[in-house]
């Protein structure tokens, strides 16, 4: 059995999700509330005649649910989230969360992501404006008025440290578990006028891109010897003609 081939095949799987996963943090570096995907290896033990033989698997994809740099926009739609925090927009299926604080209005008043999500209120609802009563001011608690009436407020929620996040359209993700309410806004809100960045540090992740191509040669370059190997065997050790 020919184990560095099985073992360098299993490299290359795994880079390559490697390789996938970083190219698509750099393609979104400019994009508002992206976050960053990070892809974890573990060892795999297999069992053969000379003793346990290391393998790479496929690997764990997760989120990083670090903050990103934060731009004045003084937009009064634009809003930023300050903590580990999300707003919350309605999906196809159910609540979704986003950092992406590019809200609109349509014409109707009602408040959309950039995508055309609907943003909801701390109760999963839908958030409806004036369009004709001016901007609005929109509070750290998420609280928006329009001169001196509250019509509504941002619905702005933490997820549990453990949910599994998976993208979702819009660049939104979907929690494996429910997304609470913030009741207490010292140390998370919202702030008016503002947009978050993406979570990717470009130099770090141009650094990985350039790792992983030159590990995926190497790993590359021993599948062909272990392949030559092999048939050089073969040649030596087949029926003599």
């Amino acid at each position: 059995m020919q184990n560095s081939l099985y073992v360098a095949l299993s490299s290359q799987i795994a880079l390559e999700k490697r390789l996938t996963t970083t190219a698509n943090n750099v393609a979104n570096m400019a994009t508002a509330g992206f976050r960053a995907e990070e892809v974890s290896f573990s060892e795999l033990l297999a069992k053969s005649s000379r003793g346990d033989v290391a393998f790479v698997d496929a690997g764990k994809t997760a989120l990083s649910r670090v903050a990103g740099p934060t731009t004045k926009t003084d937009s009064a739609l634009d809003v930023a989230v300050q903590g580990d925090a999300w707003l919350g927009v309605k999906g196809p299926k159910g609540t979704l969360y986003t950092r992406d604080g590019r809200l609109t209005m349509d014409a109707n008043g009602q408040l959309r992501t950039v995508g055309g999500l609907p943003v909801v209120d701390p109760g999963g609802g839908p958030l409806l404006l004036d369009p004709q009563a001016g901007p609005p001011v929109i509070g750290r608690d998420g609280s928006i008025h329009q001169g001196v009436n509250q019509v509504g407020a941002l619905g702005l929620f933490t997820l549990d440290p453990k949910a599994k996040l998976t993208r979702s359209g819009e660049n939104a993700v979907a929690a494996s578990m429910p997304g609470q309410p913030v009741q207490d806004f010292t140390r998370l809100g919202i702030v008016q006028g503002y947009i978050e960045g993406a979570n990717v540090n470009p130099i770090l992740e141009m650094t990985k891109l350039i790792a992983i191509q030159r590990a995926f040669e190497s790993a590359a370059t021993m599948t062909s010897e272990a392949e030559n190997t092999l048939t050089g065997a073969v040649k030596t050790l087949g029926p003599q003609g």
